[in-house]
């Protein structure tokens, strides 16, 4: 199915990021950018520890699936991907599964209890959880994206041949295909399958900026589009209500179910360096422009309704929301806010995280921080 599209809501604002030739190596890198952690909704600090029993987490895992690690929280255990294959330990640490296959560019996404690894420009794409391996799939083409939503199912977006410039498969939660669009319009970076399993949002990239495509699954043909000329969309997420969250350079917007679109937070000329998403908190690390790590920290529910906000003046490398706290790995260690930026302590026997270059905030009120070699985890002091 072709992707040249209905009527399309037009979103004007002044240029900002202008391209016509789009290379696998840039669909990588933004691919890439897409990964991060979902989860529950979330409340304040306060609340982590008597809403959900906090999980007696190891002080330290190995994990042992090779180079470019990456890790996903699955509830009471942890998964990694890297070039040989997935992983999950409970967790006091025990391997619960173990699938060896070769990855180049790994990559891992986590959604109520199950995970999609894919290897970014190769084909392997594979869902599994707690209970073992759920689907496996071998793509004919090289794999762009991957997304899971909160039922299990899933999308698996490819390249294409045939004068397309990317496809979707959408699979159910079996792992049956259940409905495939290919675009010839637009190069397809991402997409995203709405909460009840009918919609399905797909980020494409064309001349005149970023476009998302939306189809129904029960068509064959695109129900409506909406562009945004000259700027760049770099994600997309269903919430709460229909509404699709779209990550663009320069704002968050929402687009609703009827495909209106509404901005409801300018970075007021910042320059997006990091943000983390997870239920309805989403945090941002905004540099200033040209001022070497100076920037802020801002913390928004889905209404846009600003939580938070912290000027900042260091390299920050990762950051990860999770469950009423923000995780923020700098150079000088892993720092601990509320969702109104508030500081919080770590546990008194808090593990190093020297090595550390990436953090991931866990349902359970604390971090995993990982480096090449090591997963170490930062309790919070209750």
């Amino acid at each position: 199915m072709a992707g040249d599209e209905k009527p399309k809501s037009r979103w004007r604002k002044p240029a900002g990021i202008a391209g016509s030739i789009v290379s696998l190596a840039v669909l990588t890198y933004i691919a890439v950018a897409l990964i991060s952690g979902n989860g529950p909704n979330l409340s304040r600090f306060a609340e982590i520890f008597t809403k959900r029993k906090p999980v007696e987490y190891a002080d330290e895992y190995q994990f042992d699936v090779g180079r470019d690690r990456v890790f996903a929280d699955l509830g009471d255990s942890l998964a990694a991907a890297g070039t040989l294959g997935i992983q999950i330990l409970d967790a006091a640490g025990t391997q619960t599964l173990r699938v060896p296959f070769r990855m180049s560019n790994p990559a891992i996404i986590a959604r109520d209890g199950r995970a999609i690894a894919f290897d970014i420009g190769g084909t392997s794409v594979h869902v599994f959880g707690d209970t073992g391996v759920v689907a496996s799939v071998e793509s004919s083409n090289a794999v762009i994206a991957a997304s899971i939503n909160k039922n299990g199912w899933f999308c698996v977006c490819s390249q294409e041949s045939g004068g397309y410039k990317g496809g979707v498969t959408v699979y159910n939660n079996r792992g049956s295909d259940v409905y495939r669009a290919r675009l010839a319009s637009g190069y397809v970076l991402s997409a995203a399958l709405s909460h009840d399993n009918k919609t399905l949002a797909v980020l494409n990239l064309t001349d005149e900026g970023s476009r998302v495509t939306f189809y129904n699954l029960n068509s064959e043909t695109p129900e409506r589009t909406f562009d945004l000329p000259g700027g760049l969309i770099i994600d997309i997420r269903y919430i709460s209500g229909s509404n699709l969250l779209v990550v663009s350079t320069e704002s968050l917007s929402i687009i609703d179910k009827n495909g209106a679109g509404k901005e409801f937070y300018d970075f007021r000329g910042g320059i997006l360096n990091k943000y983390t998403i997870d239920g309805e908190i989403i945090a941002l690390h905004l540099l200033n422009y040209g001022v070497g790590y100076d920037g802020r920290l801002v913390s928004l529910n889905e209404d846009g309704k600003l939580l938070g906000e912290l000027i900042t003046d260091r390299e920050i490398t990762s950051m990860s929301v999770c469950n009423g706290f923000l995780a923020v790995l700098r150079s000088d260690g892993v720092i601990f806010f509320d969702t109104q930026l508030e500081e919080l302590l770590p546990a008194k026997k808090a593990g190093s995280t020297a090595g550390a270059t990436q953090v991931l905030a866990l349902n359970g009120g604390a971090v995993l921080a990982t480096g090449d070699n090591s997963a170490v985890v930062i309790k919070i002091e209750n």
